[in-house]
C-alpha cells in the first residue's frame, strides 16, 4: 500500500504474465480514509491496464460497476480480455479482483483518429477563475480529522466555484456545482495518461450536486455514500496538469439512490469529457 498522497504511483501497473484470454496485470492502492480503496483510483487503473493492449487507439469510452469494497492493503489483479479488434475501434473487457473475486468490472472501447462533423456545449458562463477560489488544502487543512488530513493532501488541486461541502453546504441549495481541478506537478506528453487522470479525477466530486441540493456534506453525520457504476466518454485530448472546469448536476434522486452528470472543460472552453454516475446515497432518517 502506498500511503504518499501522490496517486500516479498507482497508475504504474505490473504486466504479470497472460492466459489464453486475459492479460494480467496487478497494482497498490493509495492510502484512504476507512481502508477502501478509492473507486476513482481502479477505474483509471483499470483503464491503464486496458490501454495495455492496445496499439494506435485512444479511449472514448467507458462503462463500469463497482461490484465490491476494495480494501487498501491488499493488492489489486487486473485481467484484461480482448473483446474485439476492428479496422477502427477496438473493445476491451477489464476487471479488477481481489481475493479472488471481482471488486469492479468493465468494457471500455478504443477508436483510431478520424474526422467528421464537430460540435458541443458552450463554455459555462460566469464561471470565476480558479485563482480566484480557496482550493480544498486550505479549507480542509485546519480540520483535526484524519479524513479530512487525506483530503487536504491529495496531489489534485480542487476549488469548488460554490463553495465546498466537506463540513457544510455552502451557497444555495441547488442540484448543481462547479469544480476546478488540476494535477499539482507537471504530466508527461502521454494523452492516454492524461485521460486516465482524468478518470481518477471524474469520481472526486460527481455526487455532491445531490448533496447539496438537500443540504448535507460529506461530514453529516449518518450519509453513507458509494459509487455504483460509472460512464465516461472522452470526446478530445486534454491535459489533467492544466485546470478543467467540471460542471455538474443531478436530474433526480429516489430509493436510496441518486444520479449525476458533470461535464469536462479544458480552461479556453474545450469540451473534454462528459460523465454520468449513479450512487448509493444512504441519509440517517433513512436508516
Amino acid at each position: 500500500m502506498n500511503r504518499e498522497p501522490d496517486f500516479l504511483s498507482t497508475l504504474q501497473l505490473e504486466d504479470t504474465g497472460a492466459s489464453t484470454r486475459e492479460t494480467i496485470l496487478t497494482g497498490a492502492s493509495h492510502w484512504s480514509p476507512g481502508g477502501r480503496v478509492f473507486g476513482g483510483q481502479v477505474l483509471a487503473q483499470c483503464i491503464v491496464a486496458a490501454q495495455t493492449t492496445i496499439e494506435g487507439r485512444a479511449i472514448h469510452s467507458v462503462h463500469g460497476y463497482f461490484l465490491r469494497p476494495g480494501a487498501i492493503d491488499v493488492p489489486i489483479t487486473f485481467g484484461v480480455e480482448r473483446i474485439h479488434d476492428g479496422r477502427s475501434f477496438a473493445t476491451r473487457r477489464a476487471q479488477a479482483y481481489q481475493n479472488g473475486v471481482p471488486i469492479f468490472s468493465m468494457i471500455a472501447s478504443f477508436q483510431t483518429p478520424d474526422v467528421g462533423a464537430e460540435h458541443q456545449d458552450p463554455f459555462p458562463a460566469d464561471v470565476p477563475d480558479p485563482e480566484s477560489l480557496p482550493s480544498a488544502a486550505s479549507v480542509l487543512a485546519s480540520i483535526d480529522h484524519p479524513t479530512a488530513q487525506a483530503w487536504a493532501e491529495r496531489s489534485i488541486d480542487m476549488r469548488h466555484v460554490e463553495g465546498s461541502v466537506y463540513v457544510d453546504v455552502q451557497g444555495a441549495r441547488v442540484a448543481h456545482q462547479a469544480v476546478w481541478f488540476r494535477v499539482e506537478r507537471d504530466l508527461p506528453d502521454d494523452p492516454a495518461l492524461h485521460r486516465a487522470v482524468l478518470a481518477y479525477a471524474s469520481d472526486l466530486s460527481l455526487l455532491e450536486p445531490i448533496m447539496r441540493r438537500h443540504g448535507m456534506a460529506w461530514g453529516t453525520p449518518g450519509v453513507k455514500l458509494a459509487s455504483l457504476d460509472h460512464a465516461m466518454w472522452w470526446h478530445r485530448d486534454g491535459r489533467a496538469d492544466e485546470w478543467v472546469l467540471y460542471a455538474q448536476e443531478s436530474p433526480s434522486a429516489q430509493g436510496g439512490r441518486g444520479l449525476a452528470f458533470g461535464r469536462m472543460f479544458s480552461r479556453d472552453g474545450r469540451l473534454l469529457a462528459t460523465v454520468a454516475q449513479e450512487g448509493m446515497m444512504r441519509v440517517p432518517s433513512a436508516d
